[in-house]
């Protein structure tokens, strides 16, 4: 596409840069760390029909919240800890993942998992420009232990996770 030139008058890419604006929610002492939310690999956006595959729930089966060892060590938390996180709309209870890969000073949460709804915590201002609500980045805290989470899925994939854990190849 574009090989020899684009649509435009000159036949050149016309560049508009974009000014980088903040989150309307920034860290503070109350809630000091960022929270960004995103896809899983295994599960598609809500979840709607990835977790009813029980191939792919068994892999991911549970909400969890990816941290930088470093944090779960600040935190006092180890992997597979229940951990509560809090901004001011609301708290969800998951469990801790260690991931070298995720920020010091944040943690990431999939929303697909409506047992753990990470959107619950996000803020719902919307961008000047884009009428885009800010569902990928808030201020949150996280605290150490919480109820444990709801064993539940559209398709029952921690059923096949625990017999899939049984099996010896």
């Amino acid at each position: 596409i574009f090989t020899d030139k684009f649509p435009t008058t000159s036949g050149k890419a016309q560049l508009v840069p974009a000014d980088l604006i903040r989150a309307a929610e920034q860290p503070d002492l109350e809630y000091p760390e960022v929270l960004i939310t995103g896809r899983q690999l295994e599960h598609w956006h809500t979840g709607a029909m990835t977790r009813r595959a029980g191939v792919l729930d068994a892999i991911e089966p549970e909400p969890v919240a990816s941290a930088h060892p470093d944090e779960l060590a600040r935190w006092q938390v180890k992997p597979g800890d229940i951990i509560t996180v809090t901004s001011r709309r609301g708290s969800i209870s998951l469990y801790a993942r260690a991931d070298e890969g995720t920020p010091l000073g944040s943690l990431f949460i999939p929303f697909c998992y409506y047992e753990a709804a990470a959107n619950k915590l996000t803020n719902p201002v919307l961008d000047p420009f884009g009428k885009i609500p800010e569902f990928k980045y808030c201020a949150v805290r996280v605290e150490r232990g919480g109820p444990v989470p709801v064993r539940a899925s559209y398709g029952g994939g921690q059923a096949l996770a625990q017999v899939a854990s049984t099996v010896t190849i």
